[in-house]
């Protein structure tokens, strides 16, 4: 399978960590700021189940466009193989 060497961006990154900080920011949007910020350097990418996640945020219109920034985020290091 091949891997995707994508890293996440140093604005996305720091859009990552305030959405963490922030205690009113929701579980999912969470979930998804921390897989974006493992993904900081090389070596890591998205799993099957995150980019489900991901998938679903970004075609419900209930989510922030923060969230939905994360979520495109992850996808587009995800495997493209799967």
């Amino acid at each position: 399978m091949a891997k995707n060497q994508k890293t996440t961006s140093p604005e996305v990154a720091s859009k990552a960590s305030e959405i963490l900080r922030n205690p009113n920011s929701s579980t999912i949007a969470k979930e998804l700021a921390g897989s974006a910020l493992s993904q900081r350097t090389k070596g890591n990418q998205t799993g099957s189940i995150m980019e489900e996640k991901a998938s679903k945020v970004l075609t419900s219109d209930k989510y922030s466009k923060d969230t939905k920034e994360m979520a495109a985020s992850v996808l587009s290091q995800s495997n493209k193989d799967r």
